[in-house]
């Protein structure tokens, strides 16, 4: 794979709407993700061994096709919905505690000022409270990973 086909699989990445996609072959690893502004690019060239043949394009029109065909259906399928985005960077917590239940499930009806979930920062736990009130139809990040800001965290149909 040269540098040129790595543009151009960035370029339609970034236009796809995809927010990482990882591609591997025997000889090259590469993952972009793309952020609100920034784009990040990560290409490590492997070792290879000399019986293999190299295998650069084939694997990576299925990887890069792929989430480019599902994204154009999911924003339009999405846009009625309201979206809850993280005001801070952070660990996102669906329950108060481990002992405790959780905050909001998919399909539970939710009203303005209602806690949707916990945002750890910097050793201070934030309460992220609804501005809308309607129904959650996705939750859009696991339990305990980070998040950055603006990331979405929910998907509200204000209906």
């Amino acid at each position: 794979m040269d540098l040129k086909d790595i543009q151009n699989l960035i370029k339609f990445v970034a236009k796809s709407g995809a927010s990482e996609v990882k591609l591997e072959t025997e000889d090259v690893k590469i993952t972009i993700k793309t952020g609100s502004d920034t784009e990040t690019t990560i290409v490590q060239q492997m070792p290879m061994a000399p019986q293999m043949p190299q295998m650069a394009m084939p694997p990576a029109q299925p990887v890069a096709t792929t989430p480019a065909e599902a994204t154009p259906a999911a924003v339009k399928e999405d846009s009625k919905y309201i979206t809850v985005k993280s005001p801070i960077i952070g660990t996102f917590y669906r329950k108060p505690s481990p002992d405790k239940p959780l905050f909001v499930e998919v399909g539970q009806t939710i009203a303005e000022g209602d806690v949707l979930c916990i945002i750890e920062a910097m050793k201070l736990f934030n309460e992220i409270e609804s501005e809308v009130s309607g129904k959650v139809v996705k939750i859009l990040v696991d339990d305990a990973s980070p998040v950055e800001f603006d990331q979405p965290l929910f998907l509200v149909d204000p209906s």
